[in-house]
């Protein structure tokens, strides 16, 4: 089967939301899945956009500003013809479930607190990520013996402080360990993107004293990403304080992040060192071994559950084990695209084939690019300095290479608005939208300005220092 007719099939098949969702869940996590992307449903589908519903505007603004790239790129793999994506709002399904929530009540017994709003009532921690089913190689071996440790020898290390690129199980381990210590102590489980989505709602409803009493009255608490509170000092403050608090009356404190504390930034100096006092591991890329690993487990499990012959051939698998290499979360969306790809079309797709379904994941000198990169780039190009470029100042001599470098970042990697508006001086996202948009107009019009994106494109992806 050649690439065109391959091409032109995957185009004709309509959009199934449930895999676009389960994707999503991969590359976000349980807990930005369950909090937002969950409540977004598919209305239409049409020739170059889609519309999606969701309850409240309040969702669809935060989901806009922060999830709404990722959300469109996981599309365009399955239908490259949607450019962009339209919500409507369900007030009246919102308040049906609102009534709903209302009627429920709570099981006194349950062990594992959670924060109950207008909007979400759910137990964060995800039955089906168990000590039972953790894959083990060496790049993650210390990581998962301390978890252990501290599941069956309370407070032997605290905090537990766990780091890792995304998608490389310190999730997994925190509801680990939360699962082991649920069976006889209290265990709070949240993200920090939660947290501070509760404590900036308990200041506006005035229950702070309540808020207190849920992060305090615990035997356990495990936060993951705490990356994500950097810069809110109001909230850094009240974390610190509760997090004296544990310590003090002996809870134990589990914490996981995209790096170590010293390389927190805008973390108070006091809340990492807090972190650096107790044990500190990180969590490495998957190595070949344990990539197989993975690979062989996770087609066994989908054989079991859709009970197909779903045998992809030791080729394929060392070929996926050998070439996504990014996080077993990338790894696991590989195998899921390959076990659709055979579903749909009643085969098993070929190594051609095979390297077609997943040409995104196999750009490797795309998937390493960074911010850093990008900013430096650009500004040796246009030869101006980098504190020139990140400065607030608006000389026009500025803002092109500026608004340049925006747009590349935007286009070759998968950071959020958010995202990239804090690595260019903490820019607001609207500003971010803004230079995307004026690069892609004078791309049209300016030959020049064409030319030259695509002269830094090559020496970003291809390292082709001589072309500057």
């Amino acid at each position: 089967m050649n690439n065109s007719k391959i091409n032109k099939n995957i185009e004709k098949i309509n959009l199934e939301w449930n895999i676009i969702q389960s994707e999503m869940k991969l590359q976000l996590g349980t807990d930005v899945y369950e909090s937002w992307i969950k409540k977004i449903n598919l209305i239409e589908e049409f020739s170059n956009y889609i519309l999606l519903s969701v309850p409240t505007r309040f969702i669809r603004d935060w989901i806009t500003s922060r999830y709404l790239d990722q959300i469109l790129q996981t599309i365009k793999k399955y239908k490259k013809e949607i450019v962009r994506i339209e919500f409507k709002i369900e007030e009246n399904k919102e308040k049906i479930e609102k009534k709903t929530d209302g009627l429920k009540k709570s099981n006194e017994n349950q062990k594992v607190s959670f924060i109950k709003d207008a909007y979400f009532q759910y137990n964060r921690i995800d039955p089906n990520k168990r000590f039972e089913n953790f894959l083990i190689g060496q790049s993650n071996q210390i990581a998962f013996e301390a978890s252990k440790k501290v599941s069956n020898n309370f407070s032997y290390y605290n905090p537990l402080y766990i780091y890792g690129g995304v998608g490389l199980g310190k999730t997994h381990l925190l509801n680990s360990i939360g699962h082991k210590l649920n069976e006889n102590k209290k265990v709070m489980f949240i993200s920090a993107e939660r947290f501070m989505y509760q404590f900036v709602k308990s200041i506006k409803s005035n229950e702070m004293v309540k808020f207190k009493e849920y992060f305090r009255n615990t035997d356990v608490l495990l936060i993951d990403d705490i990356q994500f509170m950097n810069g809110k000092e109001a909230m850094q403050e009240e974390f610190f304080h509760t997090f004296n608090a544990l310590l003090d009356k002996g809870s134990q404190i589990i914490v996981s992040a995209d790096r170590p504390p010293n390389k927190l930034s805008r973390i108070q100096e006091r809340i990492k060192s807090r972190f650096s006092g107790g044990l500190v591991v990180d969590i490495q890329k998957p190595e070949y071994d344990l990539r197989r690993k993975i690979i062989n487990h996770k087609i066994n499990e989908l054989i079991t559950l859709y009970s197909d012959n779903l045998k992809i051939s030791d080729e394929i698998q060392d070929f996926v084990s050998s070439k996504v290499t990014t996080n077993i979360r990338e790894l696991i969306g590989a195998i899921n695209r390959l076990v659709s790809f055979s579903r749909i079309y009643k085969k098993i797709p070929s190594l051609s084939e095979t390297k077609i379904i997943l040409k995104d994941l196999l750009n490797l000198n795309e998937n390493n690019v960074t911010i850093d990169a990008i900013q430096t780039i650009v500004c040796k190009f246009f030869k101006i300095s980098k504190n020139e470029m990140l400065s607030s100042r608006r000389s026009r001599y500025l803002v092109r290479p500026r608004q340049t470098a925006i747009y590349l970042t935007k286009i070759l990697t998968t950071k959020s608005l958010p995202e990239i508006g804090r690595e260019f001086s903490n820019r607001d996202h609207t500003t971010i939208i803004h230079s995307v948009r004026t690069i892609e107009k004078l791309k049209e019009k300016n030959p020049d300005m064409s030319d030259n994106i695509s002269k830094l494109k090559n020496i970003i992806l291809y390292k082709k220092d001589n072309e500057i």
